[in-house]
């Protein structure tokens, strides 16, 4: 993703729409006080379920991932196993609802999406934000970027571990190109009408998303 990434995808008639959302001082102290705050609040269960997952199935209990990030860089995300098997490659296979992939401990913290909490390790490195665009597995960029003309546009924000999109119920599985369409619609939204209520707002809002949603598995 880094070598094919072009800066010239992140400008509209000519003009570098290099976002403020990527480089204000006070989303960035905010993200790092939550994401401390959570993260020692959530501490002791994230150890009891990386020691079910060690149980349940042989494997790190902690599933790593290479994926797209600000102005296209890479980094490697943090995530609780929910599998029997990474997948880090040319391709990369969407968990569908059903997967014999997922293991019992990793269908409850998926539903849960206790499994992204480890992302806020993620956060704290200055590789996310707590609100922004999903980050999604580089195979899923290399395909998307070729079919939806404003793809790259996302990246000119940090990914985050909640979005605009999330919480108009674009969240789990892209079944066609529409679906991903009107995501990345969702996170160019989010870009282009920043602001740090708005990123407050968006959390708010995720946690009764998390507890109704449908599409998470």
């Amino acid at each position: 993703m880094t070598g094919s990434f072009n800066t010239e995808a992140l400008q509209r008639d000519g003009v570098n729409m290099a976002a403020q959302v990527a480089t204000d001082p006070f989303k960035r102290c905010f993200d790092i006080l939550v994401a401390s705050l959570l993260l020692i609040f959530f501490a002791p269960l994230l150890l009891v379920v990386a020691a079910l997952i060690k149980l349940e199935s042989p494997g790190p209990a902690l599933f790593r991932q290479t994926r797209g990030g600000l102005n296209g860089r890479t980094f490697t995300i943090y995530k609780l196993r929910s599998m029997r098997c990474e997948e880090n490659g040319d391709k990369v296979v969407q968990a569908q609802r059903q997967d014999d992939r997922i293991t019992f401990i990793g269908k409850l913290v998926r539903s849960s999406s206790v499994d992204e909490l480890p992302q806020l390790l993620n956060v704290l490195k200055g590789d996310m934000s707590l609100v922004g665009p999903r980050p999604h597995a580089q195979a899923h960029d290399r395909y998307y970027e070729t079919l939806i003309p404003t793809y790259n546009l996302r990246f000119q924000a940090r990914p985050g571990l909640t979005g605009l999109a999330q919480i108009r119920g674009l969240r789990g599985a892209t079944n066609d190109v529409e679906d991903m369409a009107n995501r990345v619609k969702s996170d160019i939204d989010y870009i282009d009408n920043w602001t740090l209520a708005s990123d407050i707002r968006i959390m708010l809002m995720t946690i009764p998303h998390l507890l109704l949603a449908e599409n998470a598995y």
